[in-house]
């Protein structure tokens, strides 16, 4: 049993989340400063490890207003809780594709969530560089993780939809190998 460590090249990876907005409208976010690796084991998949971190305080959805609001007590509350977190626990085969099932911390609060994962396996950049590609999909309710904040509008929605989604796109380089 051979493990590669796998470093998520943060330049050509992307972590979005989406939230709807006066119900219809697709708000979207993510984090500008975050990292994080994958740890393969080169003849079992389903024993892979990945972990990401966060940085609360990056958080970008191209409005200050409201990313100020978001890094506030009513949302993330970014003073007390500065990161956020991703630990995987378990890696299933589904079909072609990864089930990945992991902790997620976000203001303190850890919950168990499981990332539909497709994987791409490895292509070589122009410079001869080989990357691991991954995409996944989640989502979440923010009101587990004690973002209750909302309002109800007159016609009888909501503010902000408790349903979050979460999408990923990873490419990763091989870490080199130490001496």
């Amino acid at each position: 049993m051979a493990t590669e460590r796998w470093n998520i090249d943060i330049a050509h990876s992307n972590v979005e989340f989406v939230a709807r907005h006066l119900v219809v409208t697709k708000v979207r976010g993510h984090f500008g400063k975050w990292r994080g690796h994958i740890d393969i084991d080169t003849d079992d998949i389903t024993k892979a490890r990945a972990e990401a971190t966060f940085d609360v305080d990056s958080i970008d959805t191209r409005e200050p207003q409201r990313d100020a609001h978001l890094k506030s007590p009513e949302f993330l509350d970014a003073e007390k809780n500065p990161r956020i977190t991703f630990a995987s626990k378990k890696v299933e085969k589904d079909g072609n594709d990864l089930k990945v099932t992991g902790d997620l911390t976000i203001r303190g609060t850890t919950k168990e969530i499981a990332l539909h994962v497709e994987a791409y396996g490895t292509n070589k950049d122009p410079w001869g560089n080989t990357k691991l590609l991954y995409a996944a999909k989640t989502h979440i309710n923010r009101k587990d993780f004690g973002m209750n904040f909302n309002a109800v509008l007159e016609t009888g929605g909501v503010l902000v939809s408790d349903k979050i989604e979460i999408e990923i796109e990873i490419q990763a380089a091989k870490a080199a190998a130490a001496a």
